[in-house]
Parts: structure tokens; C-alpha cells; sequence
């Protein structure tokens, strides 16, 4: 079994999927009965993601997962939850850019 990646913000152990819409998403390394992510691998070991529904409940072989973002305890509660995505906030970043420059734009 391939060892699990970990998260930046918390340390927790994480598993990057990929999104039925192609997208990496991390969930938490166990799989939860509470989670609403339906977790497998497919033939060439790539772990798949993607969000159960009535129309398309979870199947035998799909482990629920949590998304790890809904559970890092690596952000504060008033903290956005992009730091534990790993994005960049491009307003703050251009607000210190119009401070250092001296002026409005």
C-alpha cells in the first residue's frame, strides 16, 4: 500500500484523489463512516474521488472519506480555509503591492 502524502497545515495524513471533474482533491488517509467522498482506485492505481448521490449511492468496493480541508487542524476557526488549500489570496497580495508602490489604484 503506497504511503500516505501529508498535509502542509496540520501534519495529518492525507490521500490526494482525483475528481470526477479531473481535480485533485486531498481527503484524510482513513476512510470515515461519516465522509461523503466515495474513495477507489482504478486499474492503473490512481485514487478516484467523487460525491455520492441517491441516483448513484456508493458502491461496495468505494471507501467513504472525509475531505481533509473540513477537518485540518492546521487553520484557525477565522482563518479562511485556502491556507490549508494551498492558495494564494491575490487580494491580499495586491493590497501590501498598492502599499508598498505608495498610493491607490
Amino acid at each position: 500500500m503506497p504511503r500516505p502524502s501529508y498535509c502542509g497545515a496540520c501534519g495529518a495524513p492525507i490521500r490526494w484523489t482525483v475528481t470526477e471533474g479531473r481535480k485533485r482533491l486531498a481527503v484524510d488517509y482513513e476512510p470515515h463512516p461519516e465522509g461523503n467522498t466515495a474513495v477507489s482506485r482504478d486499474g492503473r492505481g490512481t485514487w478516484l474521488s467523487r460525491r455520492p448521490t441517491e441516483e448513484l449511492p456508493a458502491d461496495p468496493w468505494e471507501k467513504l472519506h472525509k475531505p481533509h480541508v473540513a477537518t485540518c487542524k492546521g487553520r484557525q476557526d477565522d482563518e479562511p480555509l485556502t491556507r490549508c488549500l494551498g492558495v494564494i489570496r491575490l487580494d491580499e497580495h495586491r493590497r501590501n503591492r498598492d502599499e508598498r508602490a505608495g498610493g491607490d489604484r
